[in-house]
């Protein structure tokens, strides 16, 4: 996978750029994806944390968490006895505090922050670990993604929801048009970060998506893997078993 950096012109790592990134449009993040996806990232959420129920979620681990998007719906889906959401923005977990404060929420999920390549918790602590949108920003994709192995407990599941490419070759046309020309104006105008929404399709186009993401995850220690895509394979949830 080619290094994709937000700020292509800037010093820093990848990491510390996605950093950055993230702080400088925290406060606009949700406006801008209700209105760049027309809401669909909800139903990827949802249809997503579905496919948990019935394991056991007692303790989840919401890697890369943001504004908390994954861990509110997951607490209403999976009702587990603690949440934890990790991110490496100040500016993301800020906002998602306020709207967790709001929900009256504080004693089910906690946000902290960290960086989900190195993560500070046990081996096998965590019953479920999940992520969405989170992986496609990662320096090292395997050295996440084993580091999430290693906090999931023997038979635990973890589930990644990634932007992946679609394969239908009009609809593949349309959606990168959209997200070339369209969505990088739009976040521009909305957010005053010119690189953020130019960034998101070309980390989209360098991430290993299906299969090729599929293999990562079993390199990652993950076994019982597989890929479900959603709305034309605009978006992909990825399922492994610890």
């Amino acid at each position: 996978m080619s290094e994709v950096l937000p700020y292509k012109e800037a010093p820093g790592s990848k990491k510390e750029q996605v950093t950055t990134m993230f702080d400088n449009v925290a406060g606009k993040y949700d406006l801008l994806n209700r209105i760049l996806s027309g809401g669909i990232d909800i139903y990827w959420r949802k249809k997503a944390l579905s496919m948990l129920k019935g394991g056991n979620n007692q303790l989840i681990l919401d890697i890369a968490t943001g504004t908390g998007d994954l861990a509110i719906e997951a607490n209403k889906i999976l009702k587990p006895e603690k949440i934890i959401g990790v991110d490496i923005s100040q500016g993301m977990l800020d906002a998602g505090r306020v709207k967790i404060q709001k929900l009256g929420l504080e004693e089910k999920i906690e946000l902290q922050l960290g960086d989900s390549e190195k993560l500070l918790f046990p081996d096998n602590t965590f019953d479920t670990v999940i992520v969405s949108f989170g992986v496609r920003n990662f320096e090292n994709l395997l050295k996440g993604l084993t580091d999430m192995n290693r906090v999931l407990k023997p038979g635990g599941t973890c589930m990644v929801v990634e932007f992946s490419k679609p394969r239908n070759y009009l609809f593949k046309q349309a959606y990168w048009f959209y997200s070339t020309k369209i969505l990088p104006l739009i976040g521009r105008l909305v957010s005053k970060d010119s690189s953020a929404y130019t960034y998101l399709p070309e980390s989209v186009k360098a991430f290993p998506d299906g299969e090729d993401f599929l293999k990562v995850y079993r390199e990652a220690g993950f076994r019982d893997v597989k890929a479900i895509p959603l709305t034309f394979g605009i978006c992909s949830v990825y399922l492994g078993k610890k």
